[in-house]
């Protein structure tokens, strides 16, 4: 029996989440084709086709204007990524990745000698911020229970349009 590598990368975020203990849910609905983020509106949706699955609103980084540049700026990017990894072991609850930066944002960054910065996720939200409103370094906030819901719903290698 052979197992190939991208089921085993699909599997192995729910078999760590298995040995720590957490229950991940479960989703069997139709599949997510793309998410939306829409920074100023604060709305995120997941969508399978041009049909909207379901919307949470979110909170951004703490300098919720204008595209990510820099590490450190507080931006949240905008453009197009995908989801490329996945924590079940966040500190943040949960986390799917962003595939910020791309070769485009790296170029940028380094043109002006600088570093691009990363790590940028889909999270939830820890109870000393709870309340406050654009508290990230960039990333996209969620509840831990929305995260929960986009953590099951979304896969590996989603397209991700994040708009102003």
């Amino acid at each position: 029996m052979t197992i190939d590598r991208r089921k085993f990368l699909l599997a192995a975020p729910a078999l760590l989440a298995a040995c720590s203990g957490r229950q991940l849910l479960s989703y069997n609905g139709p599949k997510v084709t793309s998410i939306m983020a829409f920074k100023q509106q604060r709305k995120m949706y997941l969508l399978h086709g041009n049909k909207a699955l379901k919307s949470y609103p979110f909170q951004l980084g703490f300098t919720p204007v204008g595209h990510k540049q820099f590490e450190g700026d507080g931006k949240t990017p905008e453009g197009t990524y995908i989801i490329d990894r996945r924590n079940p072991n966040s500190s943040y609850h949960l986390s799917v990745g962003i595939s910020y930066p791309n070769d485009r944002d790296r170029a940028f960054a380094e043109a002006h000698g600088k570093r691009p910065g990363g790590d940028i996720f889909i999270h939830g939200t820890p109870s000393d911020v709870l309340g406050k409103k654009d508290w990230t370094a960039g990333c996209i906030a969620v509840t831990n229970e929305e995260v929960e819901e986009i953590y099951a719903m979304v896969g590996d290698y989603t397209p991700v349009f994040v708009k102003a």
